[in-house]
């Protein structure tokens, strides 16, 4: 059990008493500080979760009325606006702590192992299990023949539950440690921009209490709540917890109340922190949530309530998830999971039919035997018929006093024999259920999901890793992505002169530079820093939006220094800040001056300069522009720079006097009639293994689409450096935003599918787009039906407004450096790198994932056809399946867990990117995984039946299996030894699954294959020499031994034959797991696979532990035919003292035809029907 004590600013997990209470005697002092410091904070922690409780304009006549302004609450807080908290005074942090609590939710404790060994015993089935078993210990010590050994039957049931209880516990029990420890990770990389000592710093989002001054901007999720105190253009979400879909506009005057849990959409602010964890309004609602998940824990589906409770933890602790009422709404569009689940219906289909034919057949040979042929019975000088039955049923068979006659009615026994075939009926349902496929699943994700870790992908969904397997199509963002995201300028236009590198300063006159460098400076983020190495010849770091920091970079090598222009500048002295978004591609920020106002605008260099009317010319003068010179800016600056394939931005600025004040809200009309001051070319060069990577993409069959904000000239220089383009592709092949748009959308506006179909296919590049262009792009894609197996389509974001395209994704990537809250949110895989490379290993881990499956199905598969019809064949022919109870669970754990491990844990090859991706609707069971199993399936039914039926004879054995129900025999365990060693070496060809020849390739690569195959063949060795009646089997010589491996091993051989068979011979039609369900039969689906699934793995159990029944019939009819054979065998006047139940078991076998004892006839005079 672990503990969680507040320490220093966070919880501490602690596991041992010890520990406990050195943390409680640290906490107790810090305890006592706090309390001589409570008297400072003028208002109580009840008091603040009551005013967050307020919305809208209530929340600003709550504060005004009671606190007296929002400045009166930040000085009762103890906290400076400016200024935020004294970092160093950690007495007054700690004092926070202890009084308002931290920022962070302790997890709920985990369950302990027995609670779970618990939770999986109270399964339906196990329960009746247990009890059969019970019944059974309790039948064979009191009813058995032989005590000493009839209870084992019993005993062995029982340890299997015990097995099956203690697996399925160890499974949750490490499915939970992995969601944890993947939930805290992400936590723990949470971090937010406060200000603290005067400084803008990060924190990691526990760290924060309440007092603290955020800096809130674009794509931030609010870690905490709090109180509006200034910024600009804030537009928030709340759609998290009021459900409503508009964005909410926050200001001092209409709503400054802002809530944990919510989203920038737009704009910035700072914020005063007033409730942290479980006192801010996302910290109650998660409470709420668990207290409901303990309501309603037994009616509740576990992976949804675990969900729902992760959910709201994400949003306090600041790792994006913020979905409290009710689990992710990530899409359903698993396409591996999709064909699972329809394969898994097919089998069940075939099960179902398999298992009611054998019922069938079992009843009717029945029928005819009992009903038509009639069976030998004592009739006494009565002609009561219960009379005949309870003579037949009770008594030896050598106390008959009357005479032998063939008796066809009812009789009650028989109820149990009509028991036993449906028994027999669903043993075979469930051999053909492949019950070991979600265990396959989970550990080939779980496997691929922590090696991923090592590639830079972190992987949020665990179907996100399968489902990149399948990806046909990767529209990709072009910054940081394909490209190094490290910016610096390398071109610039002033004052009338393009210069291809840095102009010194002796080039610009003062007022240029100083207009510059004010511009660049105000007119960005604040949170966008360029820190200065301290190693000697270091590049200096960037923080923040790289664009800017390249700016401000600039302007320091032109000696200006922007943290004094900014010092100079507050962000509080600003009059009006239009934030950037991709619709006006551009950002303007407006000073107060002693003229009036001056408006500084940086953007996309066409969108700017195309709102200027003047522009510097020489010495700094301000000269006209006209469309003239406009059209020569374009073709020799900007398309010169673009052509070099560098961004280009264009700085410019307006002044605007007090009585010609336009229409601030006017965004338009405000940013016309600029002045140009520059125009920059930045470099951000091509990661240099992207082209390579590119490559491997393209001979993967996934085709690649840059999707970018910059212009078609600068798109299409990067493209062609890339790789994604080839120096003779243009045209179609690359489009702006606005002519796709148009391309794709009808005259009334709406989307044209069909339109759509035709631009898509020849798509490489799209330029200037805008979120709305790549949603479009991902949805159509993914909607066309346009190929044969339809389209999976990955795409890479970084934005909030690249959200949308993310979640419509089958596989959304977000950029773990640059990428925001939101984007990570609605991402599936987080790029930690922000590397193109490290989608391609995404690509290469989930085609491997797929094959890991597809391995373990045509491994499992095999297994079942063959069990299924030995099973019926055997049941049919004998009345009973020829592998017993317990051998039958150790096939099932060779076939379930033991094959998941070793095949579902294959290291990935670069092999696998060297075929075409599969698609969205193409078979999961291919023509040649087909041929392998009906192939392999033929081989070993053939072995099994010729062991079956003439094994005594080839064997030289003196009993078949099928003429001795309860006791093992050789010839049985020479059955099972065989069947399981062909399984072990088809183990080792179904690590191939698209027709490769040589099997043992890369073997040693995976060592918990070959210590899976090392355990199996030395578990199976003891099982078969010292298992005895427990497992139904008796030890074999070292002939035998050979044999059955021998047997085994030719499946080697046997596999190079079915690999020569071309895969034509199987015809298209038969085709597995293919056609994936509609959302609302995915839905539906889903739940049957689950819930299915995890119970039929324990329903064979079941059925054999009801086998007992039958085998007590069979025993008393084998003893009854041996009581007649012996009565007539013996004279009357024979006086061997031997009884016939000590006879031989062969003596059975000599026939009734034609005997009549001297003491009285076999059949009545009048019958003379033989037997």
């Amino acid at each position: 059990q672990h503990y969680y004590i507040t320490n220093n600013l966070r919880y501490v997990k602690v596991a041992t008493q010890a520990e406990v209470r050195e943390q409680e005697n640290t906490c107790l002092d810090r305890s006592l500080a706090a309390t001589a410091m409570t008297s400072k904070f003028s208002v109580t922690l009840s008091e603040l979760k009551e005013l967050m409780e307020n919305r809208s304009t209530d929340g600003k006549k709550r504060i005004d009325e009671k606190y007296g302004g929002i400045d009166k609450i930040v000085q009762l807080l103890q906290s400076d606006a400016t200024k935020g908290l004294d970092a160093k005074n950690t007495a007054d942090l700690a004092a926070r702590v202890e009084i308002f609590g931290t920022n962070f939710i302790p997890p709920k404790p985990p369950k302990a192992f027995w609670v779970l060994m618990w939770e999986a015993a109270q399964d339906v089935t196990l329960i009746i299990l247990v009890v059969a078993a019970v019944i059974s210990i309790v039948l064979g010590l009191t009813v058995e023949d032989d005590p000493d050994t009839g209870w084992i039957e019993g005993a062995a049931i029982l340890i299997s539950v015990c097995l099956v209880i203690v697996v399925t516990a160890g499974n949750d029990w490490s499915k939970e440690r992995q969601f944890r420890s993947l939930q805290n990770q992400l936590d723990d990389d949470a971090t937010i921009s406060v200000v603290r000592n005067g400084e803008s710093v990060k924190i990691f989002t526990k760290d924060i209490v309440v007092g603290d001054i955020l800096q809130l901007g674009y794509g931030d999720i609010l870690p905490a709540d709090g109180i509006y105190l200034t910024g600009n253009d804030l537009s928030i979400d709340e759609s998290t917890l009021t459900g409503e879909t508009d964005h909410i506009t926050k200001s001092v005057e209409k709503d400054p109340m802002l809530l944990s849990g919510t989203s920038v959409m737009e704009g910035s602010c700072k914020m005063v922190v007033t409730a942290v964890g479980p006192n801010s309004q996302a910290g109650i609602i998660v409470q709420l949530i668990e207290g409901q998940d303990e309501e309603d824990d037994e009616e509740s589906d576990d992976d949804q309530k675990e969900g729902d409770e992760e959910e709201g933890t994400k949003m306090v602790n600041g790792n994006g998830k913020h979905k409290p009422a009710k689990a992710s709404s990530k899409k359903e569009k698993s396409v591996l999971q999709g064909k699972l689940t329809r394969l898994a219906i097919q089998i069940g289909y075939f099960g179902t039919v398999a298992a009611v034919l054998t019922i069938l057949v079992l009843i009717i040979k029945f029928c005819v035997s009992k009903f038509m042929f009639g069976e030998m019975a004592c009739k006494d000088n009565t002609t009561d018929s219960e009379e005949i039955l309870w003579k037949l049923s009770i008594h030896d068979a050598t106390e008959c006093t009357g005479q032998w006659t063939l008796y066809k009615g009812w009789r009650p026994e028989y109820i149990k024999e009509l028991l036993e075939f449906f028994i027999i009926g669903v043993t075979v349902l469930v051999v053909a259920v492949p019950e070991g496929l979600p265990l396959a699943v989970t550990i080939s994700l779980a496997y691929s999901v922590r090696k991923m870790m090592k590639d830079n992908n972190l992987v949020r969904h665990l179907d996100a890793c399968e489902t990149m397997g399948n990806a046909t199509a990767i529209c990709s963002d072009k910054t940081g992505t394909l490209t190094t995201n490290r910016m610096s300028v390398v071109q610039s236009f002033f004052m009338g002169k393009l210069v291809k590198h840095v102009p010194s300063r002796d080039m610009l006159t003062e007022s240029v530079i100083d207009l510059f460098a004010i511009s660049v400076s105000v007119n960005s983020s604040y949170s966008s820093n360029v820190i200065k190495s301290k190693e000697p010849g270091q590049l200096p770091r960037h923080l923040g939006n790289k664009t800017e920091c390249s700016l401000l970079q600039f302007a320091g090598e032109l000696g200006e220094d922007y943290e004094a222009i900014r010092k100079d500048n507050t962000e509080e002295s600003f009059f009006k800040v239009y934030t950037f978004n991709s619709k006006r591609k551009c950002m303007a920020t407006v000073l107060k001056t002693e003229a009036g106002f001056r408006i500084f605008v940086k953007g996309a260099a066409e969108v700017v300069l195309g709102s200027c009317d003047h522009i510097l010319g020489e010495e700094g003068s301000i000269v006209g522009l006209t469309a003239k010179t406009y059209d020569r800016l374009v073709e020799e600056v900007i398309e010169s720079m673009a052509n070099d394939a560098l961004r280009t931005i264009c700085v410019a600025y307006k002044d605007v006097t007090d009585a010609d004040q336009p229409n601030w809200d006017d965004e338009d009309g405000t940013l016309r009639g600029l002045t140009c001051i520059s125009i920059v070319g930045i470099e951000d060069p091509v990661r240099p293994e992207v082209p390579d990577a590119i490559v491997s993409c393209q001979k993967a069959g996934v085709t690649i689409r840059m999707v970018t904000g910059d212009n078609l000239i600068t798109a299409r220089s990067i493209a062609r450096k890339c790789g994604i383009l080839t120096a003779e592709q243009d045209g179609g092949n690359i489009l702006e935003g606005k002519t796709f748009h148009k391309l794709v959308h009808d005259d009334s506006g709406a989307f044209d599918q069909d339109k759509f179909d035709l631009v898509w296919p020849s798509l490489k590049v799209l330029a200037r787009s805008s979120p709305s262009d790549k949603y479009v792009l991902v949805t159509g894609i993914i909607n066309s039906k346009l190929t044969k197996n339809r389209e999976v389509v990955a795409v890479t974001g970084d934005g909030t407004n690249d959200a949308p395209a993310l979640k419509a994704a089958d596989v959304g990537f977000a950029m773990g450096l640059a990428g925001t809250d939101v984007a990570k949110n609605a991402s599936d895989i987080i790029l930690t790198d922000d590397n193109f490379t490290s989608i391609v290993k995404a690509c290469m881990w989930g085609r491997n994932v797929y094959d890991s499956i597809s391995k373990f199905l045509q491994f499992q598969l095999t297994v079942n056809v063959v069990a299924v019809m030995l099973c019926f064949i055997g049941s049919c022919a004998h009345g009973a399946s020829p592998l017993k109870a317990v051998p039958m669970l150790w096939v099932n754990l060779i076939m379930d867990t033991f094959a998941s491990l070793a095949l579902a844990t294959e290291p990935p090859t670069a092999d696998l990117l060297k075929r075409k991706p599969y698609g969205r609707t193409k078979p999961l069971i291919s023509r040649t995984m087909l041929r392998n199993i009906i192939g392999h399936a033929i081989y070993q039914m053939i072995v099994m039946l010729v062991i079956l039926f003439y094994g005594d004879t080839l064997f030289q054995l003196d009993e078949a299996s099928y003429e001795v129900k309860d006791a093992p025999t050789v010839h049985g365990t020479i059955l099972f030894n065989a069947f399981v060693w062909m399984q072990i070496f088809n183990e080792i060809n179904s690590r191939k699954v698209h027709g490769e020849r040589n099997v043992f390739k890369g073997v040693f690569n995976n060592y918990i294959f070959v210590g899976v195959v090392f355990g199996t063949t030395c578990a199976q060795i003891i099982l078969i020499q010292f298992g005895g009646y427990a497992f139904s089997t008796k030890g074999l010589n070292w002939q035998q031994w050979l044999i059955c491996v021998a047997i085994g091993a030719v499946e080697l051989l046997w596999g190079q034959v079915v690999a020569t068979v071309p895969k034509s011979v199987i015809p298209s039609g038969m085709r597995l797991g293919t056609q994936p369900f509609t959302q609302e039969e995915a839905t539906q689906a889903r739940m049957l696979w689950m819930r299915s699934l995890k119970r039929v793995q324990h329903q064979i159990r079941v059925a054999n532990a009801f086998k007992k029944a039958g085998h007590e019939r069979n025993r008393r009819l084998s003893l009854l035919a041996e009581a007649s054979s012996n009565s007539l065998k013996s004279s009357p006047n024979d006086a061997s003292p031997a009884h016939w139940w000590t006879k031989k078991s062969s003596e059975s076998d000599i026939k009734l035809k034609g005997m009549k004892p001297a003491s009285q006839p076999l059949l009545e005079e009048e019958d003379d029907t033989n037997v």
